[in-house]
């Protein structure tokens, strides 16, 4: 039996750990977090101090026993959980729920996985940091009094089934805020004049010094320069230089994986794990762009070997995010001269990225020698500017570039111009003037999303990948790409002393992997604006973090900054509750010439919908459901009353009509008594009846395929189906699931053996959820709090 107990967070973690330790050592994972917040209650009990009511979830007391059972018959338990707040949070909550004796339990962190890191750890524990512990809690506690009291209000005010949180409902206003200046802009004209000039057989590329308006005064421009004369009067030029960027932090690897692989936040966030995990990066959770003395040899050494001592230029850091947490190191490969990965695909490309950029961050910088040449017009005061740049040393350029956002000015690098001398007079072969449009402010990306949130100091490394997939996965904001528009511009050319104009077409405006609001985003964004101002103002939610920052410092009490929050918040939504009518974002979009009744585009129980008709008319409203493409804020009235138009008859498949129509859950397709899901991308108005047939046919398949068997039951019998199921085979009665267990064949089932399942079985794979009303998930923090005090509290004692 081995005497030393060592408890890591995560299995792949464990097996990579396991390598390095000997046989008096045994590695055991505890799965993540071990203890939660109950989870149908509100958890905090607000009369004494916020303290937190912590619990075993049922998935993880086999975990529990396993790790006590080995925890009591060892003669040291070792914590490895991750060096941040989180980790710091997993081993307390270890320590009380496995009852660990303090005097013989030790916490180790280490920021890389590797022999030397292990070893060093195990030579130098440490205690708990409770610190970093009650800035976990405070996140914790503050999330779900937000969450709990929050939520229900929306559910009664808004739309049933939302759900409302601190940061997240700041990152939705960012994201709606962007799309109302996009709504908003308006694209001033503009034309950009270029020439080509014939310099001693070579062209040189030039630009107006500035944008003319309009096309009578680029064509006035080009009618004088028919006749002008055209005279270099100055070259000018200069060094620069460029340097590399630092090595890489969370944010900024999330960033730049975006740009140059396309992968999504939490992509990355799972690809670095998966790396650190397995030994072959530093932590990936980490606002630090340090680098070790070690890790800066390395580089070096590699440098040197690769390159030569010119390319080598040793570098230092310092960290500039507002609210940067723990000293960590950078995240690095853990061995520098490792040129690949070992792992799939997407962790060797991260790695190479991970490496090419902590290699560059030691490198010297690039030279250049940048060239501007001034062309004057005779008679008039504007020039021709020709800009080169030339890269006269590379330096770390031949290593890595770092990519660029959209919304960043970038730099309009031009090659090498041709030998040119002032006072030399040049000829024009060709001189354009293009209408061109000023554009809107870039909608989001993922990327740049983290990029605003770490500027405004909203969230930490450990928030930015969780914040933009909750508001995708409830549907506040979506991630898709948008055709662009078709746009008219005029294009004028001067050639041969004659002028030509023409109109021409491009597309522009395609958006792609852009976050847009959804309907349903914008109204609880304007609920929260209306009523909630504070949980979506930025400066606020950057105090807080900042506040927890300081907790983490052990400069605050965690349980005094929750009273200072909570007692104003609660009050709001008593308030709210109280006195605010139903909010249901509605906007009367005209008359139905055909009946002369009111049409709403608004937010209905199951989403955005259109009603015809008062609610409050003896008549009853109809209702329909938007299209693909459609919002509440742009739909027209005619658009509205073309929903109207269902359902719509396509036709008779197997004697029985076919019609398509818009249900709660989408558009569909309706054949005997039986319903069809309608792609989100087809518009129910265009399918025909052979496609309405063969959606019919694709899903008839899948069940086909999806069922083992089926008994019908007879007398009174009910009927139980054998199902395929994405986590194996399942028996379905009475419109409850119940898990096969393994040892026994589905294929082979009767009628008898199904039933004995359902008795014995107390585990079922799915239920129909039961809807909680918002008044009786709120009533438990309706009532009047207690006065607390700034004393920490937590679940269990200090040891």
């Amino acid at each position: 039996m081995a005497k030393n107990l060592v408890i890591v967070e995560s299995p792949a973690k464990a097996k990579t750990i396991e390598k390095f330790l000997g046989k008096d050592y045994q590695v055991m994972s505890s799965f993540g977090h071990i203890r939660d917040l109950e989870k149908n209650k509100l958890g905090v009990d607000l009369e004494h101090g916020y303290k937190p009511n912590y619990v075993i979830p049922p998935d993880k007391k086999k975990v529990v026993s396993q790790l006590k059972k080995a925890a009591a018959s060892a003669d040291k338990v070792l914590l490895a959980s991750d060096e941040d707040r989180e980790g710091e949070a997993i081993s307390w909550h270890l320590a009380e729920a496995l009852n660990l004796d303090m005097s013989k339990t030790e916490r180790i962190v280490f920021h890389e996985i590797t022999q030397g890191a292990i070893n060093r750890a195990i030579k130098n524990p440490r205690t708990i940091n409770y610190n970093l512990v009650y800035a976990q809690q405070a996140r914790r506690v503050l999330d779900r009094l937000v969450g709990y009291e929050l939520s229900p209000l929306l559910w009664k005010k808004v739309k049933p089934s939302l759900s409302a949180g601190r940061v997240q409902s700041v990152a939705v206003r960012l994201i709606v805020e962007r799309e109302e200046d996009v709504k908003k802009f308006t694209p001033a004209a503009h034309f950009k004049v270029t020439a080509d000039f014939d310099a001693n057989g070579k062209v040189l590329s030039t630009e107006l010094s500035r944008r003319l308006k309009e096309s009578k005064e680029s064509r006035q421009f080009l009618e004088h320069c028919s006749g002008a004369s055209f005279e270099v009067s100055q070259v000018e030029k200069k060094p620069g230089k460029k340097s590399p960027a630092a090595p890489f932090t969370t944010s900024t690897l999330q960033q730049e994986a975006s740009r140059k692989l396309g992968f999504s936040v939490s992509k990355t966030m799972m690809v670095a794990q998966k790396l650190y995990e397995s030994g072959q990066i530093t932590y990936m959770r980490t606002d630090s762009v340090t680098l070790s003395k070690s890790a800066r040899e390395m580089a070096r050494e590699e440098i040197l070997k690769e390159f030569g001592e010119k390319y080598h230029k040793s570098r230092t850091y310092a960290t500039k995010s507002k609210g940067a947490q723990e000293a960590h190191e950078a995240i690095r490969p853990t061995y520098i001269n490792k040129r690949d990965a070992s792992g799939d695909r997407d962790m060797k490309r991260l790695y190479e990225l991970i490496r090419k950029r902590t290699i560059a961050s030691q490198m010297s910088d690039a030279q250049l020698e940048k060239t501007n040449v001034h062309v004057d017009i005779s008679g008039h005061q504007e020039q021709f500017i020709g800009r080169g740049e030339v890269i006269v040393f590379d330096g770390f350029l031949k290593v890595y570039m770092e990519s660029r956002d959209e919304d960043e000015p970038g730099e309009n690098q031009q090659g090498l111009l041709p030998p040119i001398k002032k006072g030399e007079k040049l000829n024009a072969k060709e001189i354009h003037a293009i209408e061109r449009f000023s554009k809107h402010p870039p909608r989001y990306t993922e990327a740049a999303l983290v990029k605003k949130m770490e500027e405004l100091g909203i969230g930490r490394p450990s928030t930015y990948a969780p914040t933009i997939s909750t508001i995708q996965k409830r549907e506040y904001v979506v991630k898709e790409d948008r055709d662009g528009i078709k746009q008219k511009y005029l294009h004028l050319a001067l050639k041969d002393n004659k002028i030509r104009e023409k109109e021409k077409h491009e597309k522009t405006g395609y958006e792609k992997n852009k976050l847009f609001p959804t309907d349903i985003g914008i109204l609880v964004n304007k609920f929260l604006m209306s009523y909630f101002e504070n949980i979506v103002d930025y400066n606020f939610t950057a105090q807080v973090e900042s506040r927890i920052d300081k907790i983490a410092a052990g400069q605050e009490e965690w349980n005094k900054m929750i009273h200072d929050f909570y007692g104003a918040f609660h009050a709001t939504i008593q308030k709210t509750e109280e006195t605010t009518e139903r909010f249901r974002g509605e906007r009367l979009l005209g008359k139905d010439p055909g009946t002369g009744k009111n049409v709403y585009a608004k937010v209905g129980r199951y989403g955005p919908m259109i009603q015809m008709g008062d609610t409050e008319s003896e008549e009853k409203p109809r209702f329909a459901g938007l299209r693909k493409g459609q919002s509440l804020q742009e739909i027209t009235l005619e658009e509205a009353l073309e929903s109207f138009r269902f359902p719509k008859e396509l036709g008779e498949y197997e004697d029985k009509i076919m019609v398509s129509a818009i249900g709660r859950f989408g558009p569909y397709v309706r054949h005997d008594s039986k319903f069809f899901s309608i792609p989100k991308d087809e518009d129910p108005l265009e399918i025909t009846k052979e496609r309405a047939i063969e959606l019919i046919e694709e899903k008839r398949k899948r069940d086909r395929e999806k069922t083992i068997n089926i008994f019908t039951g007879e007398g009174e019998q009910k009927e139980i189906k054998v199902l395929k199921g994405r986590y194996g085979p399942y028996i379905v009665y009475e419109k409850k699931n119940y898990r096969i267990p393994k040892e026994q064949d589905p294929q082979a089932l009767s009628y008898e053996d199904c039933l004995k399942i359902v008795e014995t079985s107390g585990k079922t794979t799915r239920k129909t959820p039961k809807k909680k009303t918002g008044s009786s998930r709120a009533k438990s923090t309706s009532r009047k709090k207690k006065k607390t005090t700034g004393k920490s509290t937590t679940s269990g004692k200090k040891s």
